[in-house]
């Protein structure tokens, strides 16, 4: 078994599938929805620029749906947007996304193809320590080499009345259940870290960063996984276990443990002849 970030094309492809198949935007964008607007409600008071951090922005469809809030919060204040993003053709498609979509002109969008360490490393190398008013890391912390560092060094680039968000799946989602079981016997690389919200709560809780935790209730439809070569179940099988082409590469038992694990309560549940995995999410607002 390879890990499946490894095979760039066949990443992109499985989570293509997963979004199809589970409410993972459509939750964010519940949370963006109902409870951002409280958060942001302060961070630009009494500034003519609003400065934001995007850490691993992705092609930017949640990041445009955070930044319209921010305009709603503070009508035609000028918005300096950066994104940090390690992967070319995400970026491609973000600027292709914000030349598509109307209402941007007070904001200024800059990319950097890097990844959060490559940030920090020329960021100390330049002696530039730039303050933000908001700072965003959706779904990315998975990807990081030492999480508490780069918790440590994104917090302490905020600004007095700014916010660190951070997104990523639930200590209660089926992902604690199946990586704490099976995730030593994964084929994880370097690039990547099973983590949870649980996690972060305890490396915050250490570190004593106030923050407060919103849990976004989702899920995803895997019923596909358990018939036989149906090509998104076998995308969605790689997508749970992070591994390229798991349900031919898998030693079987192995295999076998987890198709029966993921029809466990404590991973889906089953309704309506589905089988519907629980991918929970966590929104940890933290505290200057």
């Amino acid at each position: 078994m390879r890990s499946l970030i490894a095979d760039h094309g066949r990443y992109v492809e499985s989570f293509r599938v997963f979004l199809e198949n589970s409410t993972e935007h459509q939750c964010m964008q519940e949370f963006i929805e109902k409870q951002l607007p409280g958060v942001i409600s302060s961070i630009g008071n009494g500034k003519s620029t609003i400065n934001i951090l995007s850490v691993g922005g992705g092609a930017g469809e949640i990041d445009l749906q955070m930044l319209s809030k921010v305009q709603a919060r503070y009508p035609g204040v000028t918005i300096n947007n950066e994104v940090i993003e390690p992967n070319a053709g995400q970026i491609f498609s973000y600027k292709e996304r914000v030349a598509k979509t109307s209402n941007l002109e007070n904001i200024k969008f800059t990319w950097h193809k890097e990844t959060a360490h490559e940030y920090e490393s020329r960021m100390n190398a330049e002696k530039e320590s730039k303050k933000w008013d908001f700072i965003h890391m959706v779904q990315m912390l998975y990807y990081v080499k030492d999480i508490p560092a780069t918790i440590r060094y994104f917090h302490q680039l905020l600004e007095a009345q700014a916010k660190l968000l951070i997104i990523l799946v639930s200590g209660t989602s089926g992902w604690e259940t199946l990586w704490k079981k099976y995730g030593s016997r994964l084929p994880l690389n370097d690039l990547c870290s099973y983590i949870t919200s649980a996690d972060i709560k305890v490396i915050l809780d250490s570190a004593g960063l106030k923050h407060q935790l919103y849990e976004l209730p989702s899920h995803m439809d895997i019923t596909s996984c358990f018939m036989e070569g149906n090509t998104d179940g076998e995308l969605l099988l790689d997508f749970l276990t992070e591994a390229c082409e798991f349900s031919k590469t898998a030693p079987p038992e192995l295999k076998q443990q987890i198709m029966e694990e993921l029809r466990k309560p404590e991973c889906s549940e089953e309704r309506d002849g589905k089988v519907l995995f629980n991918n929970n999410l966590s929104a940890i607002v933290i505290e200057p």
